[in-house]
């Protein structure tokens, strides 16, 4: 992780995938901003306050996120001083807010490993239950299951990042299964060594038949 202050206002931090990993949390659900993006963009802010002197106590925050081909994740953070009434930490995370900026990037594939096959179709059920088929195609253009040691593994491909329904179901599976880091070499092992159960499109395949 790069932090570089550009103004008195405004910094800029550089993170590859493995300072991600590092953090046990996919590209995804930091593109989400789910409640673990928001405990590590509070852990930077503590660091960018130490290295560069970028103090955010009762500011308001706007966070710029861009993804590169390279695999690197740029944020660019600026705040802006204002007078707050509640405690500084309570302050600065309901302050956070993510703009995502559009960027020319093939997002590589998130695997989670599910316990069973009971399981995976207890996440279906639930998927079943609060979405339409819409909303799910247009959240992953492939999903395949794959059986490996006993365990079930879900190769979501081509995530939409701007889909409606990105944050809610990152932060739904994790409430039925791990997620698995270095995915793309997991997947070669998946492949080589385990057995595609459902290929393409899994989460619907199990909807239609096992819900």
């Amino acid at each position: 992780m790069k932090i570089e202050k550009l103004t008195e206002n405004k910094i800029r931090i550089t993170l590859n995938m493995e300072d991600l990993n590092e953090r046990d949390i996919d590209l995804h659900s930091f593109m989400s901003n789910s409640i673990e993006s928001q405990d590590i963009f509070l852990d930077m802010l503590d660091k960018a306050e130490e290295e560069v002197g970028f103090n955010t106590d009762d500011c308001r925050i706007m966070i710029e996120a861009l993804a590169l081909k390279d695999g690197h994740f740029v944020l660019t953070i600026t705040k802006f001083e204002h007078e707050a009434e509640k405690s500084p930490s309570i302050e600065r995370r309901k302050s956070l807010h993510i703009k995502r900026k559009n960027s020319d990037i093939n997002f590589k594939k998130t695997i989670y490993s599910f316990d069973s096959f009971d399981i995976f179709c207890d996440f279906c059920t639930f998927l079943k239950d609060t979405l339409n088929e819409r909303q799910i195609t247009d959240f992953s253009k492939s999903s395949d299951l794959y059986e490996y040691n006993s365990n079930y593994y879900l190769v979501l491909s081509d995530i939409n990042i701007d889909s409606d329904t990105v944050k809610y179901i990152c932060s739904s599976i994790t409430e039925f299964a791990h997620f698995v880091n270095s995915s793309e070499l997991f997947e070669r092992k998946i492949k080589e060594y385990g057995k595609l159960i459902m290929p393409n499109s899994a989460i619907l395949t199990c909807m239609e038949h096992f819900t």
